[in-house]
């Protein structure tokens, strides 16, 4: 089974990495639990996303659209654009804040996340560009 873990620490910092069937999860589908100020989700395609950041949790149930109010293939192309110029901005610490963005995301845009995946990694993507007062794409960040 492969996993995919999303790590966003206080100041935005995102890891994705695969983890191996030895140190799965045992959480259904779907299912989401919440500790502190972090969210962790288990989607039915068996990839997670952790997200630590001060203050999401509370933007999230305050902001965010209703699930399935955006397609999957929407937040799958936004958030491909997201991490795309994400990605680009770690490489260039001397132009962009290193302290916001300090590790690259391994998304591959070929890999079907799942919808929950998607949701909260675009939805954490808004929230930063809000907090951050950042722009990652061509788009403004919407709810």
């Amino acid at each position: 089974m492969k996993k995919v873990f999303l790590l966003i620490a206080c100041a935005g910092f995102v890891v994705f990495s695969c983890a191996t069937p030895e140190k799965a999860m045992t959480k259904k589908a779907d299912d989401t639990t919440q500790v502190s100020d972090s969210i962790r989700i288990t989607d039915e395609d068996g990839y997670d996303i952790i997200i630590f950041e001060p203050g999401f949790t509370a933007w999230l149930v305050g902001n965010a659209r209703p699930r399935q109010y955006y397609s999957k293939q929407f937040l799958s192309t936004r958030n491909n654009v997201y991490v795309t110029e994400w990605n680009l901005r770690v490489i260039q610490p001397s132009r962009y804040d290193p302290s916001l963005y300090q590790q690259q995301i391994d998304f591959r845009s070929n890999v079907d996340y799942g919808y929950e995946v998607n949701y909260q990694l675009y939805y954490y993507f808004v929230y930063f560009q809000q907090k951050y007062n950042q722009r990652l794409g061509v788009f403004p960040a919407r709810l």
